[in-house]
Formats: C-alpha cells, sequence, structure tokens
C-alpha cells in the first residue's frame, strides 16, 4: 500500500493515472493539520490479483463519518478474530458526503439520494469490489432500488438484522433512529416479514432522538445527559410497550450506547451485527 501526503505527490499520482487511462482507487481522505490531503491506494486493486481466495468488499460511508471509522475498526478486528494468520481484509471505502444526504431526504428527492448512492457503488465496482454495502441505516430508504442498479450484490443492514433478531427468537422489539428511519416502512416490513412486531417510539420521542441525532452524533458529539435520556425512552418502551429488545437502527447510536446497561432490554447493534455478516461474505 502507498501513502502520499502532499498534494504535488497527489496531482502526479493523478497525471500518471489519466495517462495509464485508469484513475487510482482511493481508499481515505483526511485533512490532518498542514497536510493538504492523505491518499491512500491500494496496490493490490490496481497491480495484482489479492492473494489466496480474499475478496474485496466495498464500503459506502460517510453517512456519517464517524460510524464509518467505527465499521472499518470492526471489520478489521472481527476478520483477525477469525482468520489471524491470514493478514487483513480487503476494504474499499467511498466516503459520500452526509450533509448532501440528509438535504436529500428533507427535500423528499429520494429518486436523486439513489442516483448519489448507485453512483458511488459504480465506484466501489470499478474499483473491483465484489460485493458492496452501505455503512448506514437511514440510505436503506432507497436500497431495493440502488440494489436494482448495482452490478454487484449488496448487504443489507436491515436484512442481516432481522436474520439476527429472528435467530434470538425476539417477538417484539424497538426501533431507534434517525427520524427518516423511524418513520419508514422499510424496518416494519422486514420484521413483520419474520414474524417479529416492531414499536417505534411516540412522536415527540421520535423528534427528540432525531434531534439529538442530526444535531450531536453527527457531529461527533456524545454527549451523557443526551445517553440518560434516551435510555430513559428505551426504559418507558420497555414497561408501557413491552420491548423485549430494541434495534439500534442508527449507526451512530451504538457510539453513544454500546458500553451502557439498560436493565431489561437487549440493544442489537447493527453496526456489529452488519459487521459480522460482511467478514462472513469476506471469507466466503
Amino acid at each position: 500500500m502507498r501513502v502520499l501526503k502532499a498534494e504535488k505527490n497527489h496531482r502526479l499520482l493523478c497525471l500518471t493515472a489519466r495517462r495509464r487511462g485508469a484513475v487510482p482507487a482511493i481508499r481515505g481522505v483526511t485533512n490532518w493539520g498542514s497536510i493538504p490531503a492523505l491518499i491512500v491506494e491500494s496496490y493490490s486493486a490496481h497491480h495484482a490479483s489479492p492473494a489466496g481466495n480474499m475478496r474485496t468488499a466495498g464500503m459506502i460511508g460517510g453517512l456519517g463519518p464517524e460510524s464509518t471509522v467505527d465499521y472499518y475498526r470492526a471489520i478489521i478486528a472481527r476478520f483477525r478474530a477469525l482468520k489471524p494468520d491470514e493478514g487483513y481484509p480487503h476494504v474499499i471505502i467511498n466516503s459520500l458526503d452526509v450533509d448532501k444526504g440528509i438535504a436529500l431526504l428533507d427535500n423528499g428527492r429520494l429518486g436523486e439520494l439513489a442516483d448519489y448512492l448507485t453512483t458511488g457503488v459504480e465506484l466501489l465496482v470499478r474499483a473491483r469490489a465484489n460485493f458492496g454495502f452501505i455503512a448506514a441505516n437511514t440510505p436503506h430508504l432507497v436500497f431495493e432500488e440502488v440494489q436494482r442498479r448495482s452490478p454487484i450484490p449488496l448487504l443489507s443492514i436491515v436484512r442481516v438484522t432481522c436474520d439476527y433478531a429472528r435467530a434470538l427468537g425476539l417477538k417484539k422489539v424497538g426501533l431507534f433512529g434517525t427520524g427518516f428511519t423511524m418513520r419508514a416502512s422499510f424496518y416494519p416490513e422486514e420484521f413483520q416479514r419474520a414474524g417479529i412486531a416492531l414499536v417505534r417510539p411516540k412522536e415527540s420521542e421520535q423528534e427528540f432522538i432525531h434531534g439529538k441525532y442530526i444535531g450531536e452524533l453527527l457531529k461527533n458529539r456524545f454527549l451523557p445527559e443526551t445517553r440518560t435520556d434516551i435510555l430513559n425512552i428505551a426504559q418507558r418502551m420497555r414497561s408501557e410497550d413491552g420491548i423485549e429488545a430494541l434495534v439500534l437502527a442508527g449507526t451512530e447510536l451504538p457510539l453513544l450506547l454500546r458500553d451502557t446497561a439498560s436493565p431489561g432490554i437487549a440493544f442489537l447493534d447493527t453496526t456489529i451485527i452488519h459487521v459480522e455478516a460482511i467478514v462472513a461474505e469476506l471469507l466466503r
């Protein structure tokens, strides 16, 4: 793997790629101090075949950025736990703009959101990903359309979470996420097909959770008072609605709640559930 840290080198890399007739895969871009950009090019993706039978996963990330980092770390940890002597997984990350995604959702422009995500998947395909996944729940509003247009299979976070809940024998679960996710039908319909009732918070609670999600969690702010308030909603749903578990259907929510105990309620961490399925697919 080659790391080029200077803007000059970045321009040279792109110029070289254009002369060769191909654009190198960019696995991560970030701003660190005075360094304009960090460009990471995967050698194996463009110059050699992956070793052994290693498959390549393509991640649509950035929705939001903090959970994308969490996904990548979790994928590495899971892979190394299962295959400690076989190096590291091949993962290509295409980090999209969460603000653009939210703006499209706020304005009900789901067709444009599907176009945006599909274009992101096409870049993963060009970087030779064998399969893809979206490292977020809310974009699954248009998952079926994106999958229909994708040249590679996409691993749904909703489907694997539902399979996990069914394997646990759960019959009634709660749902936390963005307001877009909590109001949408894609989670209830999937769980209904599995014979699992899915309960949403009250409307005022949904508004509270959504406001904290957009205003704090997506901005890397994880406050103890927010944690307490959200746990209180979970406990109310346990006592009044009879939920057995709570689906954390927002991949920033585990960053707030993962290490928190809530008596009588199991948290279904959609990030970890998805990651286990992704690594299983990598090793297939």
